[in-house]
């Protein structure tokens, strides 16, 4: 079994990323097979419970306020729609339904009572809940824990060094606060990053170098291919390569052995065979539905087609456990 570490460097992880790539994929898909169910695949659901009128300005985002994208702002949706698009995610064979707010932090305001009655109400559908609602203190991540929260998406997007360019309303510090509060409540964590932003190779390494150097490992890490949406600064940027994402993946699988990595935005651009290429690099887990928040994403028709033709099944939920139940979070990746 590969050891776990928390000491990588910048250079030991470029020199894994610059691996001929038939070399890389043939390690990282090794590694990922070291696990008995390399070929399950999480499958989440993810909703936006409140869209729009962010006051963040994410370069990447569409919900953003200050940009001019078209995307309709709407109040925090009623837990009953929610509860039916839990239903709905849960039939189509998802096991995890992620709700996003655009919001740039959690206050202690009628919403967030919403939001927590939401996440119980989901938990009664047997289905892991996942919210992503921007920054929240220790008493916040303590409340939504309380209310059966499984896991906190809060992705550091991009490297240190480069999120300045991307991002002006908020630190990098910010985002690792956010992380230690989510660990604190014994909530896994779910954070991982874009490609395509016009980063340099460097940053993706240097943020995959700050995931796999946090004193856990995140239970979850997302890669996204950037979905570039008219009216926001990145509109132009051109599709991220599907050989990048491969790079990204079997990278963070190597780093990060036992950790659930994502394939996350941009799976509609993705052929079933460029799709196949990242299972094979050690993705373990897809959102699954139309939409992603506000962008497109393929359907769970779609999905089940793709996971019949390759041998893909999909994983149950609390398949490590429920965290917040008896002590903690069950300890699988440090096992």
């Amino acid at each position: 079994m590969t050891e776990v570490r928390h000491d990588w460097t910048k250079e030991k992880i470029s020199e894994i990323y610059h691996t001929p790539l038939l070399d890389l994929i043939y390690r990282a898909a090794t590694i990922h097979r070291e696990n008995k169910d390399y070929a399950e695949v999480q499958i989440s659901s993810l909703i936006s419970v409140k869209t729009g009128g962010c006051p963040e300005d994410c370069a990447y985002c569409p919900q953003a306020a200050r940009y001019q994208t078209g995307v309709n702002v709407h109040a925090i949706l009623p837990k009953e729609e929610v509860v039916a698009a839990a239903q709905k995610a849960k039939a189509g064979g998802a096991s995890r339904l992620c709700m996003g707010a655009a919001w740039r932090e959690v206050r202690d305001n009628r919403d967030f009572d919403k939001v927590i009655e939401m996440v119980k109400a989901v938990n009664e559908l047997d289905m892991e809940v996942c919210c992503t609602l921007g920054m929240l203190n220790e008493a916040q991540a303590q409340r939504l824990a309380d209310a059966g929260l499984y896991a906190y998406n809060h992705n550091l997007d991009t490297s240190e060094e480069d999120y300045k360019r991307i991002i002006t309303t908020r630190t990098y510090d910010d985002r690792l606060q956010t992380l230690e509060n989510v660990r604190k409540a014994k909530i896994s964590v779910c954070s991982g990053g874009i490609i395509g932003l016009g980063e340099t190779v460097e940053d993706r390494i240097s943020m995959l170098r700050t995931l796999s150097n946090l004193p856990k490992h995140p239970e979850s890490v997302p890669v996204n291919a950037l979905v570039p949406v008219a009216g926001t600064p990145l509109a132009e940027q051109p599709r991220v390569s599907v050989w990048d994402m491969v790079r990204m993946i079997a990278t963070a699988r190597i780093v990060m052995p036992r950790t659930q990595v994502r394939l996350s935005a941009g799976r509609t651009e993705m052929s079933t065979v460029e799709q196949a290429l990242c299972f094979m690099a050690g993705a373990s887990s897809i959102f699954a539905g139309e939409k992603l928040l506000t962008t497109p994403n393929p359907s769970f028709d779609e999905d089940m087609a793709m996971f019949e033709l390759l041998g893909l099944t999909p994983r149950k939920a609390f398949k490590n456990g429920r965290p917040n139940q008896a002590e903690e979070i069950k300890e699988y990746l440090e096992a």
